[in-house]
């Protein structure tokens, strides 16, 4: 394998658009000097101090995003540079301009972060069926949003990928010699079951699958297709959850921060120890590689950030929907 750095490198990251989040109530408030962010963000900043040009594609930027974009947006010296390009992920041609964008500003890419996701919203979640008062997944449109963001848009994002890299008239075509990395976000829900969220579970255990599959790329063209695994972080897919409390418990599970995620995508992209098809999981101040066979499975010790204790409550809250049938209606 030959080394890779980030210096110097473009990466395009989708999902990167996150930034602030409100407070639901007083015991969630964050200290005073941290400003939790999403794991997207996190990682577009890790890399821009870390000499890299990042293209952020997302539906829109919050504030903190919009004020990264403007610190990095001058083109002076050998300084990295941040673009914003409004992405839609669950529309191809979107995902195509974002690449494009990449080449028009900076000439090529090298590193894609396919990091988008939504945690079984009710506007698209496998218990507010199409046709019920919540959902926007439409009976007839044949498809789910929360698959087409969790599932479809990593695949589809890695396979325009590499049509760029490997094409044969591409004067950068990919060698081994040239490495170039995908890194996807998948979560410790792609290998485990959990009741109250199944399409974000069949979505997430779709990109572990996927990724362990691409593992023969990085010996035979020098690209590496990874991902990692988390459990339950602070960002605003959870802090903003309208659901909240009965997802998080305060006495029992602890959010792991955002910059260990974020360090843990930079270890996937730079170290010569987790090749590709890499699962890393990522808890409270640990990580580990996945195995493929036999392993063991996320620890459910409490306070190990691989827990949210009051999804119990959602799924009890599921089960009487569905034995009085207001499932169908809500």
């Amino acid at each position: 394998m030959a080394p890779f750095s980030v210096q110097g490198k473009t990466a395009v990251i989708t999902g990167a658009g996150s930034g602030t989040y409100k407070i639901w109530n007083a015991s969630h408030q964050a200290p005073a000097n941290m400003v939790p962010t999403g794991i997207n963000f996190a990682f577009a900043r890790l890399l821009l101090s870390k000499g890299c040009n990042v293209v952020i594609a997302d539906v829109k930027l919050r504030p903190e995003a919009e004020a990264l974009i403007s610190k990095h947006s001058g083109s002076s010296g050998d300084a990295p540079r941040a673009v914003f390009v409004k992405t839609d992920v669950t529309a191809w041609e979107d995902l195509r301009t974002m690449l494009d964008t990449a080449v028009s500003e900076f000439g090529n890419f090298d590193i894609v972060c396919a990091g988008a996701g939504v945690f079984e919203p009710v506007t698209s979640n496998f218990w507010h069926p199409p046709g019920s008062d919540s959902s926007r997944d439409f009976v007839d449109a044949n498809h789910y949003t929360a698959l087409d963001v969790n599932l479809t848009h990593p695949i589809r994002t890695t396979q325009l990928a590499l049509q760029h890299w490997l094409r044969p008239d591409n004067a950068a075509r990919q060698t081994p010699e040239t490495p170039k990395r995908v890194v996807n976000v998948a979560s410790i829900a792609g290998y485990m079951p959990v009741f109250p969220c199944p399409l974000y579970v069949a979505a997430k255990h779709g990109v572990v699958g996927f990724t362990r599959s691409m593992a023969p790329l990085e010996d035979a063209t020098g690209i590496r297709v990874s991902a990692i695994a988390p459990g339950p972080v602070s960002t605003p897919m959870l802090n903003e959850h309208p659901n909240k409390d009965d997802v998080f418990n305060d006495d029992l599970d602890v959010l792991i921060d955002v910059e260990e995620v974020a360090d843990a995508l930079l270890l996937l992209l730079e170290s010569e120890d987790h090749p590709g098809g890499t699962i890393l999981e990522i808890g409270h101040k640990f990580t580990r590689n996945v195995s493929t066979w036999n392993d063991p499975g996320p620890t459910q010790e409490p306070r190990n950030g691989t827990t949210l204790s009051n999804l119990k409550n959602t799924g009890e809250n599921i089960i009487k929907s569905l034995q009085d049938g207001t499932w169908q209606k809500n």
